[in-house]
């Protein structure tokens, strides 16, 4: 019933966060995160301690991927124990890593999460008669639970919690002899999330106009024979962009059926009809959303993507080159917008470039 109670005190406190903020949405984009906050631990049945004590912790967080998540830190609790004439307390202090898979990037992010590390468990327990009824012991430990964060703006959220923690101790059972069992404990936690690290778009430079000095209007050009036209021919295409959205599923480089007929009408049947056309630089690029590196990878993978589907429509390989640009060749900067907004305003980047790059006539 006491866990039921804290399940629950979980869900509400998602449901009123998600219902209470106004601020737009915050995308992901690699942030570090300090996430100091408090716990209510329901210790083990067999610890005989007592239950809703409140605890603290301190994490350290960091955004590695579109889903992912890496926090490492330190909590800390202690409980009286529930045994008629028995003194001292149970403690418990945990060092752990938790990897956390994220469901979404919006404001409100739910989440699950597994982990491992460390714990020191200290039964502190001496009976009437002066007798130790436990002691303390250092041993793994391992958790699993489900919880979500809510950011109210690009530097601070929330984050709550709901998990199990299993580790072992030491205390006397029913058999009343001191000795080593496993123990699951329930932690409610609840902390503030403080974010640094994220990275600030690029101001957006309006080019200076030049001068344009007042000219004499010319005289009437004489009309000239058309020259006979010299060398080949002009090629049917010298460049098609095609939107990433189009191709790919959102941080994907498998082509979709919506791609693939797009590729087809835009660039296989132009190129088989111009045999002449020797080299076509393929190029992919990306938003700055994420991680540099990620994006430079992301952009490579579908290019070669491209690649490979005009080969497999029977597009000679030696005629086609794959390069990834990633981030660095933006066509928008979208200066000072956050979240979704930005996901919108960057599609352009988010592209595949299809370009002639060397024409030779077939001689």
């Amino acid at each position: 019933m006491k866990k039921n109670l804290i399940g629950l005190a979980v869900a509400g406190a998602f449901v009123f966060a998600a219902s209470s903020a106004s601020a737009d949405d915050v995308a992901y984009d690699g942030a570090w995160y300090a996430l100091p906050g408090v716990n209510v631990m329901h210790a083990d049945s067999d610890l005989e301690a007592e239950p809703r004590s409140v605890g603290g912790f301190l994490k350290f967080g960091k955004e590695i991927s579109e889903h992912w998540d890496v926090q490492i830190g330190l909590s800390h609790n202690r409980a009286d124990n529930d045994l008629t004439g028995v003194s001292g307390k149970y403690r418990q202090t945990l060092f752990g890593v938790d990897a956390l898979y994220f469901f979404s990037r919006d404001k409100f992010r739910p989440f699950l999460l597994a982990g491992v590390g460390a714990a020191r468990n200290n039964v502190d327990y001496t009976s009437a008669t002066g007798a130790d009824l436990g002691d303390k012991k250092t041993s793994w430990m391992a958790n699993v639970g489900f919880g979500a964060q809510y950011l109210f703006n690009e530097n601070f959220g929330l984050q709550a919690d709901l998990r199990q923690v299993w580790s072992r101790a030491e205390y006397a059972g029913s058999s009343g002899v001191v000795d080593t069992h496993t123990i699951g404990n329930t932690y409610l936690n609840l902390g503030a999330i403080f974010r640094f690290g994220v990275p600030k778009p690029a101001p957006v430079v309006e080019p200076t106009p030049e001068p344009v000095a007042a000219v004499e209007p010319a005289p009437e050009p004489v009309a000239e024979p058309a020259p006979a036209p010299v060398g080949p021919a002009e090629p049917a295409f010298e460049k098609v962009t095609l939107s990433s959205e189009v191709l790919f599923g959102f941080d994907k480089d498998n082509l979709k059926e919506e791609g693939k007929a797009a590729l087809n009408a835009d660039v296989v049947e132009k190129m088989k009809a111009h045999p002449e056309v020797e080299l076509v630089l393929i190029t992919g690029h990306t938003d700055r959303i994420g991680d540099e590196a990620y994006n430079q990878k992301l952009s490579e993978r579908r290019a070669n993507t491209v690649k490979k589907y005009l080969v497999s429509q029977g597009i000679e390989e030696s005629r086609l080159h794959a390069v990834g640009k990633g981030e660095s060749e933006p066509v928008v900067e979208c200066a000072g917008v956050r979240g979704k907004k930005a996901i919108e305003c960057l599609q352009p980047n988010r592209r595949v470039i299809v370009e002639i790059e060397v024409q030779r006539a077939s001689e």
